[in-house]
C-alpha cells in the first residue's frame, strides 16, 4: 500500500481547513466546515502514522518524525478542545504547522530510531513528555493569538476573525486552563524522569533536564502569580511564550542538533 497519499490528503485538508478560517464561507459555514476537513485531516496523518509505524514495528521518534507525531497530538487535543471551548482560531496558526512537520517527514529521508528499544518505563516518561509538550505548545498558540487579540482590538475597527473570537477574559482563562494541565503533564514527566532514568544528568541528558526544570519553574510562577497577584495580559503572554521557549529547546534542541547536524 502507498501510504504516502494519506500524508498527502492529510497537508491538502489541513490547508484547506485553515484556508476556511482565515477566509470566512457566507452564513457562517466556516467554522463546522474547518473543523469537518481538520478531523479528516488528523484522520489521514494517524492513518499515516499508524501505517508506518506497523511497517517499522514501532513508532519512530527520530527528529521530523517525532516533531509530526506531537503536531498530530496537538492538533487532536485542539479539536476535542473546541467541542465544548471556542478556540478553533488556533488552527489558522496550528493546522499550517502540523502540515509542514508532516511534509518534512515525508520527503526528508532520517534514520530510523523506534520507540520499542526503550523500556516500558521509558516510554512511559515519554509519552507523558509528549502530552506536556502538546498542551504546553497549544497554550503558546493561544499566547500568541491573545497577543494579536490585544494588538487588534486598538484598532479601529479591528479585523473581522479578532471580532468573531470570544472576550479577552474568556481566552486568557482559556490560556490559565492549558498551561495548568500541561503542568501537570510536565511534572509526571520530569518525576518520571528522575525516578526512572539511572542517571538524568548524564551524557545529552543534563541540558534537556536543565531546560525542562527552569520551564517548569516559569508556568508554575506564571500559575501562582495569576492566582495570588492577578497576573494577566501581557505578563502573561511573554511569561508563557518564554516558558515554552526553554521547553522547545529541551525538547527539540538536542536532537536537532545530534540527529540533523551532527548525525548521530
Amino acid at each position: 500500500m502507498n501510504v504516502e497519499i494519506f500524508a498527502i490528503l492529510a497537508i491538502g485538508s489541513y490547508a484547506a481547513g485553515t484556508i476556511l478560517l482565515i477566509r470566512p464561507l457566507p452564513q457562517d459555514k466556516s467554522r463546522s466546515t474547518a473543523l469537518l476537513l481538520a478531523w479528516g485531516a488528523v484522520l489521514f496523518h494517524s492513518i499515516y502514522t499508524a501505517l508506518v509505524a506497523h511497517q517499522n514495528t514501532a513508532f519512530n521518534i527520530s527528529f521530523f518524525s517525532m516533531a509530526s507525531l506531537i503536531s498530530l497530538i496537538i492538533a487532536v487535543l485542539l479539536l476535542l478542545a473546541t467541542l465544548t471551548k471556542p478556540v478553533e482560531n488556533l488552527g489558522i496558526l496550528l493546522f499550517p504547522l502540523t502540515a509542514i512537520m508532516l511534509a518534512l517527514e515525508l520527503t526528508l529521508p532520517e534514520k530510523q530510531r523506534l520507540l520499542d528499544t526503550h523500556s516500558w518505563q521509558m516510554n512511559a516518561h515519554i509519552m507523558a513528555s509528549i502530552i506536556a509538550f502538546s498542551l504546553l505548545n497549544i497554550a503558546a498558540l493561544q499566547a500568541i493569538l491573545l497577543a494579536i487579540q490585544n494588538q487588534q482590538l486598538k484598532s479601529h475597527p479591528p479585523k473581522r476573525y479578532i471580532q468573531s473570537m470570544p472576550a479577552l477574559q474568556i481566552m486568557e482563562s482559556l490560556l490559565f486552563q492549558m498551561i495548568a494541565a500541561g503542568l501537570f503533564f510536565l511534572s509526571i514527566a520530569l518525576v518520571s524522569g528522575f525516578i526512572f532514568l539511572e542517571d538524568i544528568f548524564a551524557q545529552h541528558l543534563a541540558h534537556k533536564t536543565f531546560l525542562s526544570i527552569i520551564a517548569w519553574l516559569i508556568f508554575s510562577s506564571l500559575l501562582l502569580g495569576r492566582r495570588y497577584y492577578g497576573w494577566r495580559g501581557w505578563t502573561a503572554i511573554k511569561w508563557t511564550l518564554l516558558g515554552f521557549l526553554f521547553l522547545l529547546l529541551a525538547y527539540f534542541g538536542s536532537k536537532l542538533v545530534l540527529e540533523i547536524i551532527l548525525h548521530r
